[in-house]
């Protein structure tokens, strides 16, 4: 009998060890943020000025679709977007002009 007495004793004593932790630890006050742990400012990309040919398209609406500048960020984004190189200018002819 003397085992069932002790393990429950023990049982006892963890379960109180184990609440009187929690409640510390719910209790304890957030001291300031020190500011070696501050979190760093996110880093802003410069600015794209085909983003926002773009989102200009987007206001545009159904108007955009027949907007030669449009048609060319469109072109521009797709071709960026799928890893193309831009098609170099043809060369002028000496008669061109």
């Amino acid at each position: 009998m003397e085992g069932k007495v002790l393990a429950r004793i023990a049982a006892i004593a963890f379960v109180a060890i184990a609440i009187t932790a929690t409640v510390i630890e719910m209790t304890r006050e957030e001291g300031p943020v020190p500011a070696s742990t501050a979190p760093a400012p996110a880093l802003q990309p410069p600015a794209d000025p085909l983003r926002a040919t773009l989102r200009w398209c987007q206001q545009l609406g159904e108007a955009a679709s027949s907007d030669a500048d449009c048609l060319a960020a469109w072109a521009e984004n797709r071709d960026r977007f799928l890893g193309r190189m831009p098609a170099p200018e043809a060369p002028q002819r000496p008669g061109d002009q």
